[in-house]
């Protein structure tokens, strides 16, 4: 008979405990640091949504306060209504810096200035660091990796494009004639121009399109209306080169009414671009004027400068006030690089409309800028 031999059984009690006492501390540690990145991920979504509202809040009270404090305060109002961590954002004055946003012509990125006499952007920034009011952000298990606090730090600029606007327009002679060829549709020179078939009705349309535009923006904005041709005793009527039809206003109706009074008559005269650009600076340094809205000059015509000074001497004027001449020319008549120098004079652009729709949606287009932009 065969013996069975048999041997001892090794005892595994205890083989997992040595596992999950390695493998413990690996696993605390993955833990803390996931609970952590999580809570830090959530703080820095918090601090940028209460940043971005501070700086947007002191923007838009710039534009329609016009003070450096009610800003600040605005600021400040807006980031303690929003939580980081828990609790409200706290931002103190050297925190909130106002100044000057401008596009940059080369990159079409928005620079900050700061301080300047001209304010038209608010910079925040919102901390939770050692030395902010708030403090730090404490973290949940950091510790066991001797990490113990969180400090993030964001910075927000908002831009508001208010502006101040002369609708600067030729009221010369050549404005009677027709959207094509060189007759005057309607009668003769001493009936009022058509009103949809001559170039003065194309720009009474673009000019009602362009106030349409601006009552759409939520940012509120002044215009004005200037006017010009040249002297002249005609048709029993007497012109002069230029006049100031209506002030700087947040009310545009003044402005309809006056193109509408100038649509009665017959519109004569010669071309004196440099004097509509003249009037149109009285109108933006008046005392109508806000100190931190941007100055700008919508300048149309349709023909060619043929009396006065020189139009580009006139915008480096209007440039020295700070203020920015958009040109629009109108036919194939008009001195588009006379123009186009007058834009350039003040960092403007040039625009050219072949026609009167074009006209129109040029006119618009000019008109339609974003209130408050979040600029970097």
């Amino acid at each position: 008979m065969s013996k069975r031999i048999s041997r001892p059984i090794a005892n595994r009690r205890g083989a997992m405990l040595v596992l999950i006492a390695i493998t413990l501390p690996l696993v605390i540690l993955m833990a803390a640091f996931a609970v952590d990145v999580a809570w830090m991920q959530l703080v820095r979504t918090e601090l940028r949504t209460a940043t971005d509202a501070a700086s947007r809040a002191g923007a838009k009270t710039l534009s329609l306060r016009q003070t450096e404090a009610a800003a600040r305060a605005a600021a400040k109002d807006a980031a303690g209504r929003n939580l980081v961590a828990g609790a409200p954002l706290v931002v103190t004055d050297p925190e909130i810096e106002l100044g000057l946003g401008r596009q940059s012509s080369s990159t079409s990125r928005f620079v900050f200035t700061p301080g300047g006499p001209l304010l038209n952007a608010v910079r925040v920034t919102g901390s939770r660091t050692a030395s902010s009011a708030g403090g730090p952000v404490s973290l949940f298990l950091g510790q066991v990796m001797g990490v113990t606090q969180f400090q993030p730090s964001y910075m927000a600029t908002s831009t508001q494009l208010d502006r101040d606007i002369c609708l600067v327009v030729d009221r010369s002679g050549s404005m009677m004639l027709g959207l094509v060829g060189r007759s005057i549709p309607g009668g003769g020179v001493c009936r009022p121009p058509h009103p949809t078939r001559s170039r003065w009705g194309a720009l009474t349309m673009a000019v009602a399109g362009f106030l349409n535009e601006l009552e759409k923006t939520r940012q509120q904005e002044q215009c004005g209306l200037v006017s010009y041709s040249s002297a002249a005793r005609l048709c029993g009527l007497t012109y002069t080169t230029s006049d100031i039809n209506a002030g700087l206003s947040l009310n545009y109706q003044p402005i309809r009414n006056e193109m509408n009074r100038l649509s009665q008559n017959p519109v004569r005269g010669r071309t004196a671009i440099s004097a509509g650009i003249d009037n149109g600076i009285r109108v933006l340094t008046s005392g109508s004027a806000r100190p931190f809205a941007l100055r700008t000059m919508v300048l149309m015509t349709d023909g060619r400068h043929n009396t006065g000074r020189e139009p580009v001497l006139a915008a480096r004027d209007a440039a020295q006030q700070g203020i920015v001449i958009n040109t629009v020319t109108f036919s194939n008549e008009a001195d588009i690089a006379r123009m186009q120098a007058v834009a350039a004079a003040t960092g403007g652009k040039h625009f050219h409309a072949p026609n009167a729709a074009e006209l129109e949606r040029i006119f618009r287009e000019i008109a339609s800028t974003l209130p408050v932009m979040l600029t970097e």
